[in-house]
């Protein structure tokens, strides 16, 4: 494994009485994309706001690329781009203005300036519409344009909080394919995002964070594969959950049967077979089923697990 490019360490982070993020440590190697997952309210923007240095850790330390964060917070700030889930553009203005103002807030000029803007406008596909102005463009395309920005000064680490958000599918996959570009180039991301076919396509690892603790960290491989065969969840009265919970960990195919919101979720080793049986079982006891739901082994399933909540509601 190549070596850390940015540290975490026994990160914590409190508001009065609120633990927002508690002992969180994690290390990310250089040219590694690495997906930050968890439900709202989990304490992700905090901990990006801290590795980004917008907030200072009550405990704990940040090491960027050997720099401590809070001692070299300006030098090390240099190397970081950060791309908000919020649209940072001035809606009147063209996107190579835009791109121009930016640029000069972080101090490019000149020809540098104009070659910077030309290069991220071509990385995100949009040199055409480059003169247009921006509130004519699709929401797909000002995600783009917001991610142009955080590019400009050519960062070692980039952070995107959530880029595809309320976008197309088609729009998704553009930015998709310029994070994987990035990637190439050798750039190391910190992403963070409610799609799990993103996390699955574009990182090397995950961490999963709930109730601001880190609860599980590894490749989206490894996490499917110690899921075993996917989870069934089924919707039934609660005076049938502990018969059906009794008998139905009695069929080999089932590994577990918990409860969460209200409904039955069976951890499978075979989720086919596990839900033929536990059916079977609900028939035989005359337990009215309302609602199955299949979940097959990928990190949705996973998540679910552990957090008992579902990444996205829609």
């Amino acid at each position: 494994m190549k070596e850390p490019y940015l540290i975490a360490k026994d990160i914590y982070k409190s508001y009065d009485d609120i633990q927002a993020v508690s002992g969180v440590s994690f290390q990310i190697p250089q040219g590694e994309v690495f997906g930050l997952l968890g439900p709202n309210g989990a304490g992700k923007t905090t901990l990006i706001s801290i590795l980004t240095g917008l907030f200072e850790p009550s405990q704990g330390n940040v090491v960027i690329d050997g720099e401590d964060l809070k001692q070299n917070k300006l030098h090390a700030q240099t190397k970081i781009g950060f791309v908000p889930q919020e649209l940072a553009l001035y809606p009147t203005l063209s996107a190579r203005d835009n791109l121009l103002f930016y640029g000069r807030i972080y101090g490019l000029r000149g020809k540098h300036l104009r070659e910077r803007v030309a290069s991220v406008l071509e990385l995100v596909d949009l040199t055409e519409r480059a003169n247009d102005a921006i509130d004519t463009y699709s929401g797909g395309m000002k995600r783009r344009i917001n991610m142009a920005v955080g590019l400009l000064h050519e960062p070692e680490l980039l952070f995107l909080d959530e880029p595809t958000v309320g976008i197309d599918s088609q729009s998704r996959n553009a930015i998709y394919e310029s994070v994987q570009a990035l990637n190439k180039m050798g750039m190391t991301i910190v992403y963070t995002t409610h799609y799990m076919e993103a996390a699955e396509r574009l990182c090397h690892r995950v961490a999963i964070i709930d109730k601001g603790k880190l609860i599980a960290l590894d490749t989206p491989q490894s996490l499917i594969r110690n899921l075993g065969g996917g989870l069934v969840l089924l919707k039934l009265h609660p005076r049938r959950f502990s018969a059906i919970t009794e008998q139905g960990k009695q069929i080999p195919a089932v590994k577990d049967i918990t409860q969460q919101d209200g409904k039955l979720v069976i951890h499978a080793y075979q989720v086919q077979h596990a839900l033929v049986g536990i059916l079977e079982i609900a028939s035989k006891i005359g337990a009215r089923i309302k609602a199955v739901e299949v979940l097959e082994p990928n990190l949705e399933a996973v998540f679910l697990q552990m957090t008992g909540k579902k990444l996205r509601n829609n």
